[in-house]
């Protein structure tokens, strides 16, 4: 008996050691897993490598992560593979189509303005591309050489011949440069602009060119490092958006009208219209308010052709000298109204610059035209009525003072803190989280190129996020190569757009339950991040992701980024969708429940779908 109780205490101190050990043991994992620093990193390295999805379209996610949130539909249930739209939606746009525009009225150009589908009539197939489509040419051929087959509509080689727009030559079109405005080219063009405003020095980074043509302007402003969102409508003038982005050129289809235009107050740096028949003189100078309004202080406004010049061009312009002296007469005294200074008028071409703040600029305030607009968020434009009222800037204790903050010239621009963060304007973002978001997506865009070696190559030049947050995957991506359209959706908590334009990048605002307002397969990259999780309970997963495959170049590539029980979901779609997959483990390794779902899109054409 002695014997036994000696062995019975040997063996329960033995387990109350190993015990002990097992609870001090995962006590320090757990404080190491948890400080994300010292010399663990390393080991916490290795483990996560180890531990990479391998076989990724059979990982089970079970063993780490909850599913008890996933949709019904989606734990056993099979998706049908989507069936191919008719040929005839080979260049649709759900929200410009003509034949809906022609229903709504042609005042203020309210019929080319956005008109989508209700969902009874929306389109649950994917898109063709037409017969012969072939991958682009990349930058910066693409600039001059665009295949015929990608685009294959002539109307503008005809109509557009004179004016150096584009020619048709064999199985190309080739883009001289030229335009309405400028038929000897861009760059003389640019030269007389650079001659007056501060082009080359980073002053002006973002520009906006307004019924743009085949945006030739934006296109050879990349020489100069100006990053230019170009829009016109979807009208008689056939693709010339989507010849802009088939060059590799930001545009989207847009228009004038009566609607806010999608971009935040004091975007750009620069505005530009070359005889694109925007009516300036009528609406009681509304459209040169709306100008004025994404213009930041400082900025400039740029007007060639009619009517500037018309004393000496007007016989040439089919109007008589009274209506083109009074057409700019009306817009000199809107200019006036709105406290831009005219600093040059030569060869057609007149410049004006906004004034860098209300201070500067008193007489306004008694001039009982010069309406202010009331108080609203600066981001609160999304299908609202433009107004005939002046867009007021924010307060400075100085004449001297830049309202809303001064930026740095590109490309300090890009890293600097922007004004609005250092001012607090924007909730829930302070310097501190400004600069850790910018590591942060500094190391998730390392991680994607270990994925994708060809993310920074140039073979995706046309890059989309669609959930942008403050600009940091573009900034982190930033390269001549390529340009990124930051969206920020209508329904995001925080409106971050103001801060990537402060960045010296380009976006808009966009409700992604909704048809973007570009033609099919103008982008070679998408980035989602916590889109679908976002949109989850706002319209169909099926909507949002037939948009991505509308707009993807065929053998584009996809980056979504969500929660798992998400991704589950998306990724049984892309598939129906003919999108090759592969699911991914966070950066921080599989026990975090965000993963990173990597796609390519197939290609398949008219041809081979009807064969």
């Amino acid at each position: 008996m002695a014997r036994n109780l000696t062995d019975n205490r040997t063996r329960n101190t033995l387990v109350m050691i190993v015990i002990f050990g097992l609870c001090s043991f995962f006590y320090l994992l757990g404080v190491w897993q948890k400080s994300g620093s010292g010399g663990g990193d390393g080991i916490q390295t290795w483990v996560n490598e180890q531990t990479k999805c391998a076989q990724l379209p059979n990982l089970s996610f079970e063993t780490h992560h909850s599913a008890s949130n996933l949709l019904n539909d989606t734990d056993n249930s099979k998706i049908e593979p989507f069936k191919p739209c008719d040929e005839q939606y080979t260049d649709y746009t759900p929200c410009e189509e003509q034949s809906r525009a022609m229903t709504f009225p042609r005042d203020n150009m309210i019929y080319r303005e956005r008109h989508c589908p209700p969902d009874k009539e929306k389109l649950y197939c994917l898109i063709p591309a037409p017969k012969g489509y072939v991958a682009p040419f990349r930058w910066p051929k693409s600039r001059d050489f665009v295949h015929y087959a990608n685009v294959p509509h002539k109307s503008l080689t005809v109509e557009k011949a004179i004016q150096n727009w584009v020619h048709y030559e064999g199985n190309v079109f080739r883009f001289p440069g030229g335009g309405t405005q400028f038929p000897q080219g861009a760059d003389k063009y640019i030269d007389q602009l650079a001659s007056v405003i501060p082009i080359a020095e980073g002053k002006v980074r973002t520009a906006l060119d307004t019924g743009c043509g085949v945006a030739s302007l934006g296109a050879y402003l990349f020489k100069k490092n100006v990053l230019t969102i170009s829009f016109a409508p979807r009208d008689n003038h056939e693709a010339q958006v989507q010849f802009a982005l088939e060059r590799g050129v930001p545009a989207y289809i847009g228009v004038l009208g009566s609607i806010k235009l999608p971009f935040p107050s004091r975007a750009f740096d620069m505005a530009h219209c070359s005889r694109c028949l925007i009516p300036w003189s009528g609406n009681d100078g509304m459209y040169m308010m709306e100008v004025d309004r994404v213009l930041r202080p400082g900025g400039y406004w740029v007007l060639s052709g009619p009517p500037i010049g018309w004393k000496i061009y007007y016989e040439g312009w089919q109007h008589s000298k009274e209506d083109l002296q009074n057409e700019q007469r009306k817009i000199e005294q809107f200019a006036q109204l709105l406290c831009w200074k005219k600093i040059s008028e030569k060869d057609g071409i007149a410049i004006w610059r906004k004034r860098l703040n209300d201070k500067s600029c008193s007489m306004k305030q008694y001039n009982p035209k010069g309406v202010k607009c009331g108080l609203t968020s600066d981001s609160d434009v999304w299908y609202k009525k433009m107004e005939v009222c002046i867009d007021p800037l924010p307060n400075v204790n100085s004449v001297s003072k830049v309202a809303g903050g001064q930026l740095e010239p590109f490309p300090k621009r890009l890293y600097a803190v922007p004004p609005r963060i250092t001012l607090g304007s924007v909730p829930g973002f302070s310097v501190q989280s400004y600069e850790e978001d910018n590591k942060l997506w500094q190391k998730y865009v390392e991680a994607y190129k270990n994925t994708n070696n060809l993310l920074d190559t140039g073979r995706y030049r046309n890059i989309m996020d669609m959930n942008a947050g403050l600009g940091s995957f573009a900034a982190a991506l930033e390269s001549p190569k390529l340009w990124v359209m930051n969206v920020v959706p209508t329904i995001a908590n925080t409106s971050t757009l103001g801060v990537i334009y402060e960045r010296g990048l380009i976006g808009m605002y966009h409700d992604w339950c909704e048809g973007f307002s570009t033609y099919p397969r103008t982008y070679d990259l998408i980035h989602s991040n916590g889109i679908f999780s976002l949109y989850q309970n706002k319209c169909q997963f099926e909507d949002i992701l037939l948009e991505m495959d509308r707009i993807l170049r065929p053998e584009g590539a996809v980056i979504i980024r969500d929660k798992v029980d998400v991704l589950v979901k998306v990724e049984k779609i892309a598939n129906a969708m003919r999108w090759k997959t592969r699911l991914a483990d966070h950066e921080g390794g599989p026990l975090v429940p965000e993963k990173i779902l990597f796609a390519v899109k197939q290609y398949w054409t008219v041809a081979k779908t009807s064969s």
